[in-house]
Protein backbone atom coordinates (compact mmCIF):
# COMPACT_ATOMS: atom_id res chain seq x y z
CA UNK A 1 0.00 0.00 0.00
CA UNK A 2 2.05 3.78 -1.01
CA UNK A 3 0.27 6.20 1.20
CA UNK A 4 -2.41 7.98 0.22
CA UNK A 5 -5.25 10.23 1.07
CA UNK A 6 -7.37 7.46 2.19
CA UNK A 7 -6.59 8.36 5.47
CA UNK A 8 -9.44 5.62 7.30
CA UNK A 9 -7.75 3.19 5.18
CA UNK A 10 -4.43 3.80 6.13
CA UNK A 11 -5.10 4.11 9.91
CA UNK A 12 -7.60 0.76 9.82
CA UNK A 13 -4.01 -0.47 8.61
CA UNK A 14 -1.59 0.70 11.02
CA UNK A 15 -3.82 0.01 14.06
CA UNK A 16 -4.24 -3.66 13.09
CA UNK A 17 -0.71 -3.81 12.54
CA UNK A 18 -0.54 -4.84 8.60
CA UNK A 19 0.89 -1.57 7.45
CA UNK A 20 4.36 -2.36 6.05
CA UNK A 21 7.40 -1.14 7.39
CA UNK A 22 8.28 0.72 4.00
CA UNK A 23 4.71 1.99 4.55
CA UNK A 24 5.00 3.41 8.01
CA UNK A 25 8.19 4.97 7.38
CA UNK A 26 6.47 7.04 4.54
CA UNK A 27 3.68 7.60 6.86
CA UNK A 28 5.93 8.93 9.46
CA UNK A 29 7.22 11.56 6.92
CA UNK A 30 3.83 12.56 5.71
CA UNK A 31 2.91 12.78 9.13
CA UNK A 32 5.85 15.31 9.45
CA UNK A 33 5.07 17.35 6.77
CA UNK A 34 1.66 17.52 6.48
CA UNK A 35 -0.28 18.71 9.37
CA UNK A 36 -3.64 18.77 8.06
CA UNK A 37 -3.15 15.02 7.57
CA UNK A 38 -1.86 14.53 10.65
CA UNK A 39 -4.54 15.72 12.46
CA UNK A 40 -7.04 14.01 10.16
CA UNK A 41 -4.74 10.52 10.63
CA UNK A 42 -4.73 10.88 14.54
CA UNK A 43 -9.14 11.60 14.10
CA UNK A 44 -9.45 8.68 12.42
CA UNK A 45 -7.31 6.16 14.50
CA UNK A 46 -8.90 7.53 17.72
CA UNK A 47 -12.38 6.74 16.20
CA UNK A 48 -11.73 3.46 15.29
CA UNK A 49 -10.34 2.57 18.66
CA UNK A 50 -13.77 4.44 20.17
CA UNK A 51 -16.04 1.82 18.22
CA UNK A 52 -15.60 -0.33 20.76
CA UNK A 53 -17.54 1.21 23.47
CA UNK A 54 -19.95 3.20 21.06
CA UNK A 55 -22.52 0.60 22.11
CA UNK A 56 -21.96 1.58 25.32
CA UNK A 57 -22.38 5.47 24.45
CA UNK A 58 -25.46 5.06 22.16
CA UNK A 59 -27.38 2.93 25.38
CA UNK A 60 -26.17 6.10 27.56
CA UNK A 61 -27.94 8.46 25.35
CA UNK A 62 -31.22 6.37 25.05
CA UNK A 63 -31.55 6.54 28.65
CA UNK A 64 -30.96 10.17 29.23
CA UNK A 65 -33.89 10.72 26.45
CA UNK A 66 -36.01 8.60 28.39
CA UNK A 67 -35.48 10.48 31.27
CA UNK A 68 -36.19 13.94 29.95
CA UNK A 69 -39.89 12.42 28.14
CA UNK A 70 -40.94 11.33 31.53
CA UNK A 71 -40.57 14.66 32.96
CA UNK A 72 -43.51 16.82 33.67
CA UNK A 73 -43.84 20.07 31.70
CA UNK A 74 -43.72 22.58 35.44
CA UNK A 75 -47.47 24.45 35.37
CA UNK A 76 -47.23 28.15 35.43
CA UNK A 77 -48.41 28.96 38.77
CA UNK A 78 -52.32 30.84 39.09
CA UNK A 79 -52.76 33.05 41.86
CA UNK A 80 -56.45 32.81 43.57
CA UNK A 81 -57.80 35.78 46.25
CA UNK A 82 -60.27 33.53 48.61
CA UNK A 83 -62.59 36.27 50.17
CA UNK A 84 -62.44 35.96 54.18
CA UNK A 85 -65.27 33.83 54.77
CA UNK A 86 -63.30 30.90 53.04
CA UNK A 87 -60.07 30.90 55.06
CA UNK A 88 -61.42 28.51 57.86
CA UNK A 89 -62.43 26.30 54.68
CA UNK A 90 -59.00 26.37 53.12
CA UNK A 91 -57.19 25.40 56.60
CA UNK A 92 -58.67 22.23 56.94
CA UNK A 93 -58.19 21.64 52.96
CA UNK A 94 -54.27 22.61 54.01
CA UNK A 95 -54.78 19.91 56.59
CA UNK A 96 -56.42 17.33 54.64
CA UNK A 97 -53.32 18.66 51.80
CA UNK A 98 -50.63 17.79 54.07
CA UNK A 99 -52.06 14.60 55.33
CA UNK A 100 -52.38 13.29 51.51
CA UNK A 101 -48.51 14.66 50.92
CA UNK A 102 -47.41 12.53 53.31
CA UNK A 103 -49.18 9.57 52.54
CA UNK A 104 -48.30 10.31 48.74
CA UNK A 105 -44.75 11.00 49.60
CA UNK A 106 -44.26 7.30 51.72
CA UNK A 107 -46.12 6.06 48.61
CA UNK A 108 -43.72 7.58 46.01
CA UNK A 109 -41.03 6.95 48.18
CA UNK A 110 -39.52 3.78 46.61
CA UNK A 111 -39.78 5.64 43.21
CA UNK A 112 -38.00 8.45 44.61
CA UNK A 113 -35.17 6.15 45.67
CA UNK A 114 -35.53 4.40 42.18
CA UNK A 115 -35.03 7.65 40.47
CA UNK A 116 -31.57 8.55 42.73
CA UNK A 117 -30.30 5.12 41.36
CA UNK A 118 -30.73 6.34 37.87
CA UNK A 119 -28.96 9.63 38.69
CA UNK A 120 -26.00 7.36 40.04
CA UNK A 121 -25.82 5.27 37.16
CA UNK A 122 -25.87 8.05 34.56
CA UNK A 123 -22.90 9.53 37.14
CA UNK A 124 -21.30 6.74 36.36
CA UNK A 125 -21.53 6.31 32.76
CA UNK A 126 -20.40 10.10 32.50
CA UNK A 127 -17.37 9.05 34.21
CA UNK A 128 -16.88 6.00 32.19
CA UNK A 129 -17.19 8.34 29.02
CA UNK A 130 -14.94 10.87 30.26
CA UNK A 131 -12.26 7.98 30.96
CA UNK A 132 -12.59 6.93 28.02
CA UNK A 133 -11.96 10.15 25.86
CA UNK A 134 -8.74 10.40 28.39
CA UNK A 135 -7.77 6.87 27.02
CA UNK A 136 -8.27 8.57 23.52
CA UNK A 137 -6.03 11.24 24.09
CA UNK A 138 -3.40 9.02 25.51
CA UNK A 139 -3.66 6.84 22.86
CA UNK A 140 -3.13 9.56 20.29
CA UNK A 141 -0.26 10.36 22.53
CA UNK A 142 1.23 6.85 22.39
CA UNK A 143 0.40 6.94 18.89
CA UNK A 144 2.57 10.07 17.59
CA UNK A 145 5.67 8.43 20.26
CA UNK A 146 5.06 5.34 18.27
CA UNK A 147 6.16 7.25 14.97
CA UNK A 148 8.73 9.33 15.74
CA UNK A 149 10.79 6.32 17.50
CA UNK A 150 10.58 4.32 14.35
CA UNK A 151 14.43 3.86 13.52
CA UNK A 152 14.94 4.47 9.59
CA UNK A 153 18.50 3.86 8.85
CA UNK A 154 20.51 7.08 7.01
CA UNK A 155 19.76 7.72 3.45
CA UNK A 156 23.37 7.55 2.72
CA UNK A 157 24.40 4.28 0.40
CA UNK A 158 25.54 1.52 2.65
CA UNK A 159 29.34 0.68 2.36
CA UNK A 160 29.97 -2.55 4.00
CA UNK A 161 28.04 -5.16 5.35
CA UNK A 162 28.90 -7.80 8.05
CA UNK A 163 26.64 -9.81 10.56
CA UNK A 164 27.04 -9.74 14.68
CA UNK A 165 25.23 -11.03 17.45
CA UNK A 166 23.80 -10.87 20.57
CA UNK A 167 26.31 -10.68 23.74
CA UNK A 168 23.33 -9.67 26.50
CA UNK A 169 19.94 -9.49 26.36
CA UNK A 170 19.91 -5.02 26.48
CA UNK A 171 21.44 -4.47 23.49
CA UNK A 172 25.57 -5.56 23.36
CA UNK A 173 26.36 -7.54 20.50
CA UNK A 174 29.91 -8.52 18.75
CA UNK A 175 31.24 -8.13 15.20
CA UNK A 176 34.68 -7.72 13.55
CA UNK A 177 36.57 -5.08 14.08
CA UNK A 178 37.38 -4.56 10.42
CA UNK A 179 33.47 -4.11 9.41
CA UNK A 180 33.19 -1.19 11.96
CA UNK A 181 36.39 0.59 11.19
CA UNK A 182 36.02 4.57 10.38
CA UNK A 183 32.75 4.49 10.00
CA UNK A 184 30.03 7.35 10.07
CA UNK A 185 27.08 5.47 11.44
CA UNK A 186 26.38 1.67 12.08
CA UNK A 187 23.08 0.37 12.46
CA UNK A 188 21.99 -3.34 12.71
CA UNK A 189 18.91 -5.03 10.77
CA UNK A 190 17.33 -8.07 12.58
CA UNK A 191 15.42 -10.66 11.01
CA UNK A 192 12.21 -8.89 11.06
CA UNK A 193 13.98 -6.11 8.90
CA UNK A 194 13.88 -3.56 11.50
CA UNK A 195 16.65 -1.14 12.16
CA UNK A 196 18.21 0.31 15.06
CA UNK A 197 21.31 2.50 15.60
CA UNK A 198 24.25 1.34 17.15
CA UNK A 199 27.90 3.09 18.50
CA UNK A 200 31.42 1.88 19.40
CA UNK A 201 31.61 0.57 22.96
CA UNK A 202 34.92 -1.11 23.24
CA UNK A 203 36.92 -2.88 20.41
CA UNK A 204 40.39 -4.87 20.08
CA UNK A 205 41.55 -4.45 16.42
CA UNK A 206 44.75 -6.87 16.99
CA UNK A 207 42.22 -9.35 17.93
CA UNK A 208 39.62 -7.89 14.84
CA UNK A 209 36.42 -8.19 17.42
CA UNK A 210 34.33 -5.26 17.98
CA UNK A 211 31.68 -4.72 20.98
CA UNK A 212 28.90 -1.96 20.30
CA UNK A 213 25.50 -1.32 22.24
CA UNK A 214 21.87 -0.66 20.30
CA UNK A 215 21.18 3.30 21.10
CA UNK A 216 17.45 2.79 21.73
CA UNK A 217 15.92 3.01 25.28
CA UNK A 218 15.24 -0.29 26.90
CA UNK A 219 15.71 -2.32 23.69
CA UNK A 220 16.11 -6.45 23.99
CA UNK A 221 16.65 -8.50 21.12
CA UNK A 222 14.25 -11.14 22.38
CA UNK A 223 11.78 -11.88 24.99
CA UNK A 224 13.35 -14.91 26.39
CA UNK A 225 16.78 -15.51 28.00
CA UNK A 226 20.11 -15.48 25.33
CA UNK A 227 20.11 -19.62 24.71
CA UNK A 228 23.73 -20.09 24.35
CA UNK A 229 27.23 -19.67 26.27
CA UNK A 230 30.70 -18.63 25.36
CA UNK A 231 33.66 -21.38 25.32
CA UNK A 232 36.05 -20.26 28.03
CA UNK A 233 39.21 -22.48 25.81
CA UNK A 234 39.54 -23.73 22.27
CA UNK A 235 37.60 -26.63 20.60
CA UNK A 236 40.02 -29.79 19.65
CA UNK A 237 41.14 -30.30 16.03
CA UNK A 238 38.32 -32.06 14.00
CA UNK A 239 35.26 -30.30 15.81
CA UNK A 240 32.05 -30.01 13.94
CA UNK A 241 30.72 -26.55 13.81
CA UNK A 242 28.12 -24.57 11.96
CA UNK A 243 27.59 -20.62 11.54
CA UNK A 244 25.20 -18.20 10.91
CA UNK A 245 25.49 -15.08 8.88
CA UNK A 246 24.06 -12.67 6.45
CA UNK A 247 25.83 -12.68 3.09
CA UNK A 248 22.77 -11.26 1.86
CA UNK A 249 18.98 -10.03 2.94
CA UNK A 250 18.64 -13.54 4.25
CA UNK A 251 20.31 -15.36 7.18
CA UNK A 252 22.16 -18.03 5.49
CA UNK A 253 23.43 -21.38 7.84
CA UNK A 254 26.94 -23.26 7.11
CA UNK A 255 28.40 -26.15 8.61
CA UNK A 256 32.05 -27.56 8.78
CA UNK A 257 34.57 -28.35 11.05
CA UNK A 258 38.23 -26.80 12.31
CA UNK A 259 41.20 -28.03 10.45
CA UNK A 260 43.44 -26.12 12.30
CA UNK A 261 43.93 -25.58 15.50
CA UNK A 262 45.31 -21.85 14.96
CA UNK A 263 44.92 -19.49 12.00
CA UNK A 264 46.51 -17.50 9.87
CA UNK A 265 50.20 -17.54 9.62
CA UNK A 266 49.63 -19.24 13.59
CA UNK A 267 47.64 -16.71 15.10
CA UNK A 268 46.96 -18.74 18.38
CA UNK A 269 43.80 -16.16 18.89
CA UNK A 270 42.12 -17.52 15.67
CA UNK A 271 41.30 -20.96 13.96
CA UNK A 272 41.40 -21.94 10.74
CA UNK A 273 38.25 -23.52 9.38
CA UNK A 274 36.81 -26.21 6.78
CA UNK A 275 33.65 -23.98 6.47
CA UNK A 276 32.55 -22.34 3.13
CA UNK A 277 31.57 -18.56 3.60
CA UNK A 278 30.76 -15.46 1.21
CA UNK A 279 31.86 -11.90 2.05
CA UNK A 280 29.47 -10.43 4.74
CA UNK A 281 29.67 -12.80 6.96
CA UNK A 282 32.48 -11.23 8.91
CA UNK A 283 31.26 -10.90 12.94
CA UNK A 284 29.30 -14.35 12.42
CA UNK A 285 29.35 -16.70 15.44
CA UNK A 286 30.49 -19.83 15.21
CA UNK A 287 28.81 -22.69 17.13
CA UNK A 288 29.74 -26.45 18.19
CA UNK A 289 27.26 -29.44 18.32
CA UNK A 290 26.14 -28.05 21.65
CA UNK A 291 24.83 -24.61 20.57
CA UNK A 292 28.18 -22.77 22.69
CA UNK A 293 29.92 -19.80 21.09
CA UNK A 294 33.89 -20.98 20.00
CA UNK A 295 34.70 -18.16 17.44
CA UNK A 296 33.57 -15.24 14.97
CA UNK A 297 34.24 -15.19 11.74
CA UNK A 298 36.74 -12.79 10.57
CA UNK A 299 38.35 -13.67 7.32
CA UNK A 300 38.85 -15.99 4.50
CA UNK A 301 41.91 -16.77 2.81
CA UNK A 302 43.03 -16.38 -0.70
CA UNK A 303 41.28 -18.44 -4.07
CA UNK A 304 44.16 -21.18 -3.80
CA UNK A 305 43.93 -21.16 -0.44
CA UNK A 306 40.09 -21.51 0.72
CA UNK A 307 40.71 -21.07 4.35
CA UNK A 308 38.47 -19.30 6.73
CA UNK A 309 39.25 -17.98 9.36
CA UNK A 310 37.97 -17.19 12.95
CA UNK A 311 38.66 -15.39 15.73
CA UNK A 312 38.21 -17.92 18.98
CA UNK A 313 35.64 -17.09 21.93
CA UNK A 314 38.67 -16.77 24.47
CA UNK A 315 40.12 -13.71 22.80
CA UNK A 316 36.05 -11.95 23.15
CA UNK A 317 36.46 -13.13 26.97
CA UNK A 318 39.81 -11.80 27.44
CA UNK A 319 38.21 -7.93 25.48
CA UNK A 320 35.66 -8.21 28.27
CA UNK A 321 37.01 -9.54 31.26
CA UNK A 322 40.58 -7.95 30.84
CA UNK A 323 40.08 -4.70 29.10
CA UNK A 324 37.06 -3.17 30.57
CA UNK A 325 36.47 -1.39 33.72
CA UNK A 326 34.71 -3.30 36.58
CA UNK A 327 31.91 -0.85 36.25
CA UNK A 328 31.30 -1.02 32.64
CA UNK A 329 31.84 -5.38 32.33
CA UNK A 330 28.94 -7.40 30.64
CA UNK A 331 26.95 -9.73 32.22
CA UNK A 332 27.00 -12.83 29.34
CA UNK A 333 24.48 -15.42 29.43
CA UNK A 334 25.56 -18.29 32.07
CA UNK A 335 23.37 -21.38 30.98
CA UNK A 336 23.14 -23.22 27.69
CA UNK A 337 19.71 -24.07 26.73
CA UNK A 338 20.76 -25.83 23.26
CA UNK A 339 22.46 -28.38 24.15
CA UNK A 340 19.63 -31.01 23.94
CA UNK A 341 17.66 -30.19 20.75
CA UNK A 342 18.07 -30.57 17.21
CA UNK A 343 20.31 -28.54 15.39
CA UNK A 344 16.95 -26.91 13.72
CA UNK A 345 15.85 -25.55 16.74
CA UNK A 346 18.83 -24.42 18.09
CA UNK A 347 18.86 -22.07 14.57
CA UNK A 348 15.77 -21.26 15.32
CA UNK A 349 16.92 -19.56 18.72
CA UNK A 350 19.37 -17.97 17.27
CA UNK A 351 17.40 -16.12 14.73
CA UNK A 352 16.53 -13.84 17.10
CA UNK A 353 20.09 -12.98 18.52
CA UNK A 354 21.71 -13.03 14.66
CA UNK A 355 21.58 -9.90 11.97
CA UNK A 356 23.47 -8.04 9.92
CA UNK A 357 25.63 -4.95 10.11
CA UNK A 358 25.27 -2.05 8.27
CA UNK A 359 28.04 0.41 8.05
CA UNK A 360 27.53 3.99 6.24
CA UNK A 361 30.76 6.19 5.58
Amino acid sequence: MSINNNIWEIAEAYLAGTLPEADIIELKKRLELDSDFANEFYESCNLLRSFEGSGKQKRFRTMLRDIHANQAAPKKAKIINLPAHFWRTAAVAAGVALLTSTITYSILLPSLKNAYSQYNIISRKVDNITASQHQLQRSQKQLEKDLKNINTPPAAQVKYTGTGFALTNDGYFVTSYHVTKGADSVYIQNNNGEYFKASVYAFDEAADIAILKVEKKNFRFSKSDIPYTFATGKSGLGSRIYTLGYPKDDLVYKEGYISTKNGYESNELQYTLELPVSYGQSGSPVLDNNGNIVGILSAIGSAEESNTYAVTSKALLDLIHKNLPPDNALHLPKANKMGRISREEQIKKMEAYTFSVKVYK
